[in-house]
């Protein structure tokens, strides 16, 4: 008589199932982690690398930490509350104090939009000779088609799209590291927290006070209900919040590993080569250092960052306007409107990394707004029960919020002295 087949507890089974769902469960942090791969984010890491070799990579260190701890926060609002931090928001205030918080989350996502218009259209510049506003236009209607994924076939694919970019950026930006590998030594001593002088002070302030983007937290609330909707109590929230973490974390660690690794290469291959506190400067000195091939492969890596994060600026823009407004437009034409601003700033013949700096500091006057509602919102008792956060941690989120409007705060100071 053949043995009887082995059984599998209900639990075991609950586990089995779980593991196989896991990787579908993955995803909205994967679009809002394309705000730390912006070109923004490109020029300042290139930037501390050339100056100061590996001296600032512990700011980056200490910047993905911040990101993840608020991320999740935003993520974990969304999947328990059921809405987005804009319609939390739109629901507290009454009709001015609502519009004005409509009108300068509107004017961050309009910043944030010009830069990665602008960092596209500079990578399309370096790759063809195209003019910037030729490649501003073109950015906008590639960006369109990105978020016709969106709109037709749904969310999941728009996440594969965007994480097909990621994947994109994260070889173009990472592979002068097999030309140029950094040396093991300075990687190690750059851990270390230290300055060499104020101007090390003020890079590193704006390397980890830009690390929070309001339209990143605006944002990823929305992603995650829109792919999870409301997890209600039990165990289908535990489930959900633990992928939440796990998809939060790894997100963040590649988009971590992407800023680290433009560091390193501009510390191993690019120190102390003038010229490289500019996008088309950096561009240059790595085909010169490293080649065609690896300049070719960076300028490519900036030309994703430029078209993904646009159109996940479009995409915070609508959740923004949705949730403190409570009207909608087609998320098309809220495209074509919001591209107008950065092709006539190119076809007038802005500097484009003047653009992107002021970019940077209206984005820095945004960040109270979004994070200090996000931490006592996921205090709240009455909104998030026992997923509310617990004492440590809200002490925690307090500190990392006070700790980054304080160095935007300083940034602002130091740019208005300089």
């Amino acid at each position: 008589m053949p043995p009887a087949p082995p059984t599998t507890t209900p639990a075991a089974t609950r586990g089995i199932r779980a593991a196989a769902r896991a990787p579908l469960l993955l995803g909205p942090a994967f679009v809002a982690a394309i705000a730390y791969v912006d070109p923004g984010n490109v020029a300042a890491n290139l930037t501390a690398g050339a100056r100061y070799g590996y001296l600032l990579l512990w700011v980056l260190v200490v910047a993905n930490s911040i990101a993840v701890l608020v991320q999740y926060q935003s993520a974990k609002l969304g999947l328990v509350t059921g809405a987005s931090l804009p319609e939390l928001l739109g629901a507290r205030l009454r009709r001015g104090p609502r519009l004005a918080f409509w009108a300068q989350a509107e004017l961050v996502a309009a910043a944030t939009d010009i830069a990665e218009v602008v960092g596209g259209a500079i990578a399309l510049h370096l790759l063809f000779g195209l003019p910037l506003a030729v490649g501003g236009v073109i950015v906008g209607v590639v960006s369109l088609g990105l978020l016709a994924t969106q709109n037709r076939f749904g969310q999941r694919r728009f996440e594969s799209v965007v994480v097909a970019l990621l994947a994109v950026i994260t070889v173009g930006f990472l592979a002068g590291l097999v030309v140029s590998p950094p040396d093991a030594r300075g990687v190690l001593s750059g851990l270390v927290p230290r300055f060499d002088g104020s101007d090390s002070v003020l890079l590193a302030v704006s390397m980890l006070g830009a690390t929070v983007m309001p339209h990143a937290i605006y944002v990823h609330s929305a992603l995650a209900r829109d792919r999870h909707g409301f997890a209600a109590p039990g165990a289908e929230r535990v489930r959900l919040l633990r992928s939440t973490r796990w998809d939060v974390g790894i997100a963040l660690v590649v988009a971590g590993l992407v800023n680290i690794g433009l560091l390193l290469l501009a510390a191993s291959a690019l120190r102390g080569v003038p010229g490289t506190d500019t996008i088309e400067g950096a561009h240059a000195a790595i085909e010169t250092t490293l080649g065609p091939v690896v300049a070719g492969a960076f300028a490519v890596g900036l030309l994703a960052s430029g078209l993904a994060s646009t159109s996940v600026g479009a995409y915070a823009g609508a959740t923004i306007m949705g949730g403190l407004l409570h009207r909608q437009i087609p998320l098309l034409v809220r495209r074509v409107v919001t591209i107008i601003p950065a092709v006539l700033l190119l076809g007038l013949g802005a500097d484009p990394t003047w653009t992107l700096v002021v970019s940077q500091v209206v984005l820095s006057f945004g960040i109270p707004f979004a994070a200090i509602p996000l931490v006592r919102l996921t205090r709240d008792r009455a909104l998030m029960g026992g997923s509310r956060t617990g004492t440590r941690l809200h002490a925690v989120l307090v500190g990392v919020v006070v700790l980054v409007v304080v160095l935007n705060a300083t940034l602002l100071v130091l740019l208005v002295a300089a």
